[in-house]
């Protein structure tokens, strides 16, 4: 008697699909090394604004910490992109992160000096920002160079996992090492978490980008945007990223909302800023499924269209738990896009590019929030908080709907045949 075998369907995966980090050695360090000082980042931005507000007594001194970040963050976005499709990108990203630790170890050296100097503080926010502005367009396009395409999704996933855990228990811990030892603990942890970030830079092989035949010397940032102005696909990532973080983007009015609509204080605008940050890092706990779609195009046309919708629900909301509910489908939803909008954008940039357009996705991050607070504060002085909200909402799903039909090649995108 013979036994007979019979195809096994692929297994569905739930949760977030690990394969990148047992099948590449290299991602899986780059992956901790991210992970682990993410969140000492994190708990350095948080204790600089409490050392701010110690020294000056000011809230407007505290959001200055933003500006100094904010500028340098957009100035040098897109030169760091050029210069990872210029020079090593391993180099880069291990002299950017070394240059993050000495940062951190000289904020950690002053901190017990009692130096009441805010403006050493700026200084450091705004070398931070540069820093950070050379290593992650290095850092991001190491991954194409990593894995093979098929396990893009899955490893853009787990980068939303490690961001969106950092913003959440970065700055409670920053916030307990501060209470517990003062400032210099939480830069000294800072620091130590580096090292996780440094051996994963060193242990990477060389990572020169790949050019064409005959393509040598400096990368150019104008070739960058030229390249991108031929590309509609690649154009439209970025442009549906806009339609959401501009039109849709409330977080400027919560501190308002949580006196008008909940009656609540400081507490319920904890509620609310937590609550995208929580449905985001569901979103990416939850991704197992994310592997086996083609269509990227449609599915960042459906998850930022389904951002604005919760966005204009939310905005209709007078119940304080149905309101996060809404808000935490948002921050899912954004996480879905950002996966696929960063696996198109490697899978279908040639290596020589991915730095300047990993630059000009770093600018719109940065950028498209802060112009979505100025527009949705604006929009609700001359109105009211639920029509600058549940307006803006629907503003992004009918902005989505109309660049869909502009550009209709992209809801067809399909990632077995990658097309810029």
């Amino acid at each position: 008697m013979t036994a007979t075998t019979t195809p096994t369907r692929p297994r569905r995966r739930i949760f977030a699909d690990l394969t990148p980090l047992r099948t590449s050695p290299h991602y899986r360090r780059l992956w901790v090394g991210s992970t682990v000082s993410w969140v000492g980042q994190a708990m350095t931005t948080l204790a600089i604004s409490l050392q701010v507000y110690e020294i000056t007594g000011s809230s407007f001194s505290v959001g200055l910490v933003g500006l100094f970040s904010l500028v340098p963050l957009l100035a040098f976005g897109l030169y760091g992109g050029a210069i990872a499709d210029t020079v090593d990108r391993r180099k880069l990203g291990l002299h950017s992160s070394l240059g993050l630790t000495v940062l951190s170890t000289g904020l950690a050296a002053a901190a017990p000096l009692d130096y009441h100097r805010v403006w050493l503080l700026y200084t450091v926010v705004a070398l931070q920002a540069v820093c950070g502005a050379l290593n992650g367009p290095a850092r991001s396009a190491m991954i194409p160079r990593l894995l093979p395409a098929e396990q893009l999704p899955a490893a853009n996933a787990l980068n939303s996992v490690t961001m969106t855990s950092g913003m959440m228990a970065g700055p409670m811990l920053g916030g307990l090492a501060v209470g517990w030892w003062g400032y210099q603990a939480a830069y000294l942890i800072d620091a130590v978490t580096f090292v996780a970030a440094l051996y994963a830079m060193w242990r990477l092989p060389s990572m020169a980008p790949e050019r064409g035949e005959g393509k040598r010397g400096r990368a150019s940032v104008m070739d960058g945007l030229r390249f991108l102005g031929t590309r509609p696909n690649i154009r439209m990532t970025f442009f549906s990223d806009m339609a959401a973080m501009v039109l849709a983007q409330p977080k400027a009015l919560f501190p308002a909302i949580a006196v008008l609509w909940y009656g609540g204080d400081a507490k319920t605008v904890g509620l609310l800023v937590a609550a995208p940050a929580v449905g985001a890092l569901l979103g990416g706990l939850f991704s197992g499924w994310q592997g086996r779609i083609r269509r990227h195009g449609l599915a960042i046309l459906l998850s930022v269209a389904a951002w604005g919708l919760a966005i204009a629900v939310f905005g209709l909301t007078r119940n304080l738990w149905l309101g996060l509910l809404f808000l935490a489908l948002a921050g899912c939803a954004d996480t879905v896009s950002m996966v696929f909008r960063s696996t198109m954008m490697q899978a279908a940039t040639p290596d020589e590019m991915r730095g300047r357009l990993q630059g000009v996705f770093i600018v719109v991050v940065a950028g498209g929030p802060r112009l979505g607070d100025f527009l949705a504060g604006t929009a609700a002085d001359l109105s009211s908080p639920a029509v600058a909200i549940t307006g803006g909402g629907l503003g992004c799903v009918l902005v989505v709907g109309l660049l869909a039909a502009r550009w209709r090649g992209f809801a067809r995108y399909d990632a077995r045949s990658p097309q810029a």
